[in-house]
């Protein structure tokens, strides 16, 4: 795996456990991070989303030489910062990281129609997976091509 799935995981800012308040008041008050079940929910829809692309045979290849486990924990690191946890992600970038890889965006909508597919399986909330999927269209720019623009 040879993307830095933060590409990808970025695109894991999500949560298996559903969000569940006792009062719509109380889910406007709480984080991204609590609203999908917090580091245990995260952690599963990384492993999962890992898994998918695992699969894909249409982005795998980029991932054969990755340190798989040392990737996991950014990504895990990296979607419970961005959800407004306690994490703290220690990785490069998304340029720095990205630098030379010339990601095509078909690669990077690959990697994103994988994260859709976790968090469909772990019946994310449509509002909470909206916010994620808007963090990871964000960072599409830095990624796809090293920022020099898309294909």
């Amino acid at each position: 795996m040879r993307i830095s799935l933060a590409a990808g995981l970025a695109l894991v800012l999500a949560g298996c456990a559903s969000a569940r308040s006792a009062t719509p008041a109380a889910a406007a008050n709480t984080t991204l991070y609590d609203r999908l079940g917090g580091l245990p929910a995260i952690t599963a829809v990384v492993d999962d989303f890992m898994q998918n692309v695992a699969a894909d045979e249409r982005i795998n290849a980029r991932f054969a030489a990755a340190d798989l486990t040392g990737l996991r924990q950014k990504l895990i690191d990296l979607v419970c910062q961005a959800a407004g946890g306690s994490c703290v992600y220690k990785g490069r970038g998304m340029k720095a990281a990205h630098q030379g890889m010339n990601i095509k965006d078909a690669e990077f909508d690959a990697i994103a129609g994988d994260l859709q597919a976790s968090l469909n399986k772990f019946k994310v909330p449509t509002r909470e997976q909206g916010e994620l999927m808007s963090v990871i269209g964000s960072l599409r720019p830095p990624i796809v091509n090293n920022g020099v623009g898309s294909n």
